[in-house]
């Protein structure tokens, strides 16, 4: 019995094909403002003004406070650590985007991808748990003044500090988890300026359905929990000061929660409607201006919103 071996020849122009198909399965393409290639000087001069002053205001912050004794209270603590979370999340996003503004290589591989992610869901859960113990804290230290250094001593302080983070660790880890069992086999093309989850889950051949759950039932979770202790705080914050008979106390009590008010009112409102908001998952023209909202102009307000409204803080950068 004779064995013929046959040998079919493949050309290297398939071959390379093969490959570059294969490495672009690692890659992708960020292609978020290309729509306006005219206008790229201004907005990459826009953009790196944002986050240098987003830097400097949020650094300053936290220096501020690790530096002045009388600002190391529970309050302060929440607020340094807000400030140090805002840094981590525009840090995540704009260095790239300002990259790609002249850059023609737009592209981003999927670790770098992960990671970008990682950090942007890092900062986005501390914070929604940071803004809760901020609530809680107002809370005690309104409608239960005489009780405020028992019930908000230094180590509960700490404790549910690392709790946020612990918290923002976790939530991130299984996010980014879940996105690396989807293969991308569609366009490499994502219509954004990061890698945000609603884009990669449009470019994913596998049905990204559980990840859609997940996100909804663990994002869902995060920011109705972290709501609700607001809500709750709040509800017996303004109680409490309309109960008060000095309209100076009243005026008092408005003025310290109305910094934290605002923020929250801004940062859960943007979250809400880009990943909570009906058909958020098959939309993506509304996803850039919310996105740059929630991710780049939120980190820039808060330490202005903290720190013009707050005269312990005025005081203490006049001091220095």
């Amino acid at each position: 019995m004779e064995h013929h071996i046959y040998i079919i020849p493949i050309s290297t122009e398939k071959l390379e094909m093969t490959e570059d198909n294969h490495s672009m399965t690692n890659e992708f393409i960020l292609i978020g403002f290309t729509d306006h290639p005219d206008m790229k000087t201004l907005l990459f001069v826009v953009f790196f003004g944002i986050y240098l002053v987003t830097m400097v205001g949020n650094l300053g912050l936290v220096a501020l406070i690790y530096m002045e004794r009388r600002l190391q209270t529970p309050m302060y603590i929440f607020l340094g650590n807000l400030a140090l979370m805002d840094s981590c999340c525009s840090s995540a996003i704009t260095p790239k985007m300002l990259q790609n503004f002249f850059s023609e290589d737009r592209r981003i591989s999927l670790y770098e991808c992960m990671a970008q992610f990682y950090f942007l869901c890092l900062a986005e859960t501390t914070d929604c748990f940071l803004l809760a113990a901020m609530a809680y804290d107002r809370y005690v230290a309104i409608c239960r003044p005489l009780q405020y250094h028992t019930l908000m001593s230094k180590t509960l302080c700490i404790q549910m500090t690392t709790g946020a983070y612990i918290a923002g660790h976790l939530h991130s880890i299984v996010q980014v988890g879940l996105l690396l069992r989807l293969t991308f086999c569609r366009s490499h093309q994502i219509n954004h300026f990061f890698c945000d989850v609603l884009p990669l889950y449009r470019l994913s051949c596998v049905d990204p359905y559980i990840n859609e759950l997940m996100i909804l039932i663990l994002s869902g979770f995060v920011q109705i929990f972290s709501v609700t202790v607001v809500l709750i705080s709040y509800f017996y914050i303004l109680f409490t000061i309309f109960t008060m008979k000095s309209k100076e106390g009243r005026g008092k009590g408005l003025s310290t929660c109305a910094s934290h008010f605002l923020s929250v009112s801004i940062f859960y409102g943007s979250l809400l409607f880009m990943y909570i908001r009906p058909n958020s998952f098959n939309e993506d023209d509304k996803d850039i201006p919310v996105a740059i909202f929630y991710t780049l102009v939120i980190p820039l307000l808060n330490p202005f919103i903290y720190s013009l409204r707050n005269k312990e803080v005025i005081n203490v950068i006049k001091k220095l």
